[in-house]
Formats: structure tokens, sequence, C-alpha cells
């Protein structure tokens, strides 16, 4: 290799330099300024004493002297109006393109730094230094609706923050969260972009100050649990982990990655699963027409949501006794050291360190007040139906139709059968005991199709949603669909119980044309369990055992199974007669109000108790209880 000549180690030289950025710039116009004032001050000096000229300035200035005055011309080149002389005057003009050259240069350099230093603030690079904050790390459809409810959430808390770590523009995402949200009050959503896998990026979220962290899968990750499972390591593994442990809750896309997710978060994250949970709500919903609001209700920050309260006045009484001493609230479990018993036998008594699972509009309205007295009232006889076999069709497939069959395996009679329409393959249909499965392929928005299915036969409807679609188009094929099925009920006769999964919250105000008996907005369903546990991490465990046929789940039942119609009694009469089955009353659905769509489609949980109360054809009461 020939060695380098000097010009080669100068223009190195050089180029290092000048990729120091800013101050080195400034550093060699400094130095530049500095032997273009030497230079001329000295030629200045050597012309004027050669050229003995006195109408020059005074020649018996040193060079010092004519450096200085070089010097400020330089950096403020003013009038040559009162120069004299002409060898004077050309080197002053000399100066002062030179000085023109020099400032114009360090404007341009300032300008440039500034210009960069924007640029990096808007790319969201810099460190949050919030305390107490949501961390939100990734982002996805969900990232809007955890926003909105976390900030409702926020209101009785006072000025609070979100801050969102994502690889996106920072100022995207902040454009993207003003469109689609509202009044989030005293709420700042502060963006950053970053990598939520990487150990550094991470730092810019102050993950080791937030109350809460909510990992979220990339839109555009082919494998997005990977994602997720990868922040949670780094998190977990982040050489500046706080003392305390973190309180991580996660989405995930896919059942089969639930046990490494938490061999990767410990102790220190819950996971949701959303196919499983959205499954479930849907099978529990076909069967219960109206539940979908009643969930609606838990999950958002609006009216009544769950909580978990220490209530040590009530140790030594018993689960009823706890329910008849809150007004305001409704007991609905125990949470017993790990374990979470929802719908706990009336008689089990309350133990030193149980917590109880109520249902109240804030945590601050959760207060004991004078025990209640039951109304006294003749109960209604309820004669339970026998269980028959079910009939079930599922317009579409995705990824939550194993968990939705697993799941309603559990609840249906022997020789019940469920009918799948798909455009494409199905995979991993899991082995059921009770209800046998049927494939057909075909396009459920077809009229013709839909005709030779005879929707009408079967007990309950399910459209699915496909997300591998866009949002918009697949909520559309919805639409069409339900048209459809509403149009052949009406020319044949019938009344169908169609239960509807959508992907956008702001189609289903469109959609209720259909006249479907339930919506289920699978994004906004999850965001909302995922902002439930962000607050509460106790709630991820409460949701698994309510949301599953493990134990006692929701029901609605016909309110004169309990008490008589056109009675005036108040809310503890239905308690005593949901006590006597076993079950716990937490609220009532108006028949009039659901079929108007109005006042929350008539769900009314966690009643005053004292309030007086008649019930009319149609109401309902809503419980927990065993299948």
């Amino acid at each position: 290799m020939p060695t380098p000549t000097l010009n080669e180690r100068l223009r190195y030289r050089f180029d290092v330099w000048m990729a120091g950025g800013t101050v080195a710039l400034m550093g060699l116009l400094a130095l530049a300024t500095f032997v273009f004032v030497v230079i001329l001050g000295f030629i200045t000096w050597i012309v004027l004493a050669l050229a003995r000229d006195k109408t020059s300035p005074d020649p018996n200035e040193g060079p010092f002297d004519f450096m200085w005055g070089s010097l400020m011309r330089t950096l403020d080149p003013g009038t040559m109006g009162g120069d004299r002389g002409w060898a004077f005057r050309i080197l002053m003009l000399v100066v002062t393109i030179g000085g023109l050259v020099i400032v114009a240069s360090l404007i341009g350099i300032v300008s440039g730094a500034f210009d960069s230093r924007v640029e990096q603030l808007r790319k969201g690079r810099s460190r949050v230094l919030e305390k107490d904050h949501t961390l939100i790390l990734g982002w996805n459809s969900k990232v809007f609706s955890i926003v909105q409810e976390l900030a409702t959430a926020n209101v009785s808390r006072g000025r609070s923050h979100i801050v969102i770590l994502a690889n996106r523009d920072k100022v995207d995402m902040e454009d993207e969260i003003r469109a689609a949200t509202q009044g989030l009050g005293k709420t700042t959503v502060t963006c950053r972009t970053g990598d939520p896998k990487s150990l550094r990026d991470l730092e810019i979220g102050s993950p080791h100050a937030a109350r809460s962290i909510i990992l979220l899968g990339p839109a555009d990750a082919t494998d997005p649990d990977i994602d997720v499972i990868k922040a949670a390591l780094a998190l977990t593994n982040s050489a500046t982990h706080a003392d305390a442990k973190y309180h991580i809750v996660g989405e995930l896309t896919g059942p089969d990655n639930l046990d490494i997710a938490r061999l990767v978060g410990g102790d220190e994250a819950k996971w949701v699963v959303g196919p499983e949970l959205i499954g479930r709500i849907t099978v529990q919903t076909c069967r219960q027409s109206g539940l979908s609001n009643v969930y609606q209700e838990l999950l958002d920050f609006e009216r009544n949501e769950i909580y978990v309260t220490d209530q040590p006045e009530l140790i030594g009484l018993t689960y009823f006794d706890a329910q008849l001493a809150f007004e305001n609230s409704t007991a609905i479990g125990i949470v017993r050291g790990e374990t979470v018993m929802m719908n706990p036998d009336a008689e089990c008594v309350l133990q030193a360190g149980d917590r109880l699972v109520v249902i109240a509009e804030d945590d601050s309205t959760i207060k004991l007040g004078r025990p209640l007295v039951v109304d006294p009232v003749g109960m209604a006889e309820r004669v339970s139906a026998p269980e028959k076999p079910e009939r079930i069709l599922v317009l579409g497939t995705n990824s939550a139709l194993p968990s939705m069959l697993t799941e309603l395996n559990q609840y249906v009679a022997s020789g019940s059968d469920a009918t799948i329409v798909t455009r494409d393959e199905v995979q991993n249909i899991p082995q059921l005991d009770r209800l046998s499965v049927t494939l057909q392929r075909g396009d459920a928005s077809q009229r013709s199709f839909l005709e030779s299915l005879h929707p009408t036969s079967f007990d309950h409807v399910v459209v699915l949603a496909d997300p591998a679609t866009d949002p918009q188009q697949a909520d559309s094929r919805t639409l069409v669909t339900l048209l459809q099925l509403r149009d052949i009920a009406r020319h044949d006769g019938q009344d169908l119980n169609v239960v509807t999964e959508m992907l956008d919250d702001a189609n289903r105000e469109l959609a209720e044309v259909t006249e479907a008996d339930d919506f289920i907005i699978s994004d906004k369903i999850v965001a909302l369990a995922l902002a439930q546990i962000s607050e509460n991490p106790v709630l991820a465990e409460v949701f698994d055992v309510l949301f599953t046929s493990k134990s006692s789940e929701m029901y609605l039942h016909p309110v004169d199974d309990y008490v008589e119609l056109h009675t005036d009694i108040n809310f503890t009469a239905l308690m005593e007669a949901a006590r006597f089955r076993g079950e716990t009353a937490i609220g009532f659905r108006r028949a009039a109000h659901a079929r108007q769509k109005s006042e929350g489609y008539g769900v009314n949980l966690n009643p005053a108790k004292t309030e007086r109360l008649s019930f009319a054809e149609g109401d309902e009461i809503i419980v927990l209880a065993e299948a």
C-alpha cells in the first residue's frame, strides 16, 4: 500500500475535524479568523510603515493595534467613509470582505446547529424525566383506546402523564393521538421514538420511575409476540432496574407464547392473550344476549368498574353480610392470598388478610355504611329448563376461533354442533367432547349462500371479523353480512340471536341499524383490559376467573324468576333471592331501554341498594353464578 502523501494526510485531518460537529466547526472558524486578523494586521502595519503616508492612520501605531482594528472590522464590517489613504482603504476593504465571509459562516454554523437540534427534538430521542407515569412500549390500534381510558381513570388523580415509546416518528404519533382522542383533561401524552427491545432506548421512557408499563405488539410486525416478550426481557434485565418490582402488563396474540412470556416476566408481568379473551367473551355473549354491554361497562372507566379493597371492619362476617355493608358498591368476590373467589358461598366467613372484589363508580365511593336490611318480599319460584343441544353458526374465522370453540364446549350440552363458514382453510380445530364442528367453505356476505345455510334454524349466530385485512374493509364485510342476516330473518318471520365482532369502535353506531343483539369491539375490549390491569394488577386474576367457565360467570336471567313483577321493592330483595340460589346479584337490565338502545342499553350495574324498584315483563337480573 503506498504511503499517504502530506496532502492526503491534511485532507484526512480536515475531514475528521469537520465531522466533530458544531463545536469543532466554530473552533475551526475561530482559528481561521485569528490567522486572518494576524496576517492582515501585520500586512497593514508593514504597508503603512513603508508608505509613510501622513494622510493614513497614525503610523506610530504598532502591529497589535492594527490586529485589533482588523478584528473589529472582521466581526462588525462597517463604513469605510472615514478611512484615509488609498493603501489603507484597499487593505481595510480586504478585511471587510473577509469579515463578511467569516460572519456569514458563523451565522450558517449557528443556524445549522439550531436546525439540527430542532430536528433531534423532533425525532423524540431525549429522555423523559417524568415520575409515576404510565409507560406504553410499542404501537398498534389499541393505543388510542388505552390513552383515552387512562385519561378517564386519571381524572381523580389530577395531573398525570402517559409516555409512549415506539419505533415510529414522534410527530406522527402525536398527530394520530390528537386526531383519535378527545377530552384527555389534565393527562399529558409524551411520545418518544425508540426501540422498546433496546436496553439503551428503554431508558428514554424512564421505566424505573413509571407507575405501570404496558407492552403492545407492533402493528407491522410479522410476529408481534416476539417483540413483546423481548421488550419484557429487556425491562426485567436492565442494568437500571429499580429496586422495586416493575408492574408490567403485556398483550399477546398467541396462547402458545404464554408460557415463555410468564417465564420472562416472572412475577413482575401480567399477560392478556387477546384472542382468548375475545373468544371467551364472544361465547358467553352469544348465549346471553346483552352481556356485551355489561362487560363494556365493567371494563371501561366511565361508569362502574371493578376494584379490590381492604375492609378490616368486615373480618369475621359472612360474604353476604359484606354485600349488605355497602350502599353504593356491590361486593362480588373475595381475594384470599393468591386465590380469587368470585361469587363465593354466602356463608363464607371473611378472614384476616382477605380483600373484597367490588363494583363501584370510583374507589373514593367504596365506603361502609349502616348494614342494609333485606326487603321482605316473596321470592318467585324458578324452574330450571333442562339442557338441550344447541346449534351455533359461526360466520368467518380468526385467531380467536380455537379459544372460542374450546370455551363453547364447556357450556353447551352434549350433542351440540357448530357450523363454521370460512373462505379459507381453518387450522387448529381443537378436540371437543360435547361440540361437533362442521366446516363449510363460502362467502358469508353473499345472500344466496347465506340463505342456503338457513341461519334462522340456528340458536346462535356469531359473525367474526378478519383482522388480517384492513379494519375498515373487514367491518364493511361484517355490515353487509349483518344486513343480509337481518333481512333473511325478517323474510322468514323469525328472530336471530346475532353476536358480532368488529374492529373499529367508530363503526358500531353505523352497525346498530342491523339490529344485531351484541357487538364486541375486539381491539377496544383488549385495550380496556390492558388499561384496567395497568391500574390494578390483581384484576388480571379477577378477569381470568370472570371470563372463563372455571368458576362463576355473568348471567342475565328473567327477573320474574326471582321476584314478582310490578312489585315495589328495593335491590336487597334481589340480593336475597340470588343468595337463595347461590348467586350474587350485581344489577339489572331494563328491556324497554335495551330496545330503545338508551341508558347503557338498559344495563344498570351496582344500583343504589335502597332505591325503590318495579320490574316489567322482559326485564332481567344480572348475576354471578355457576353454570
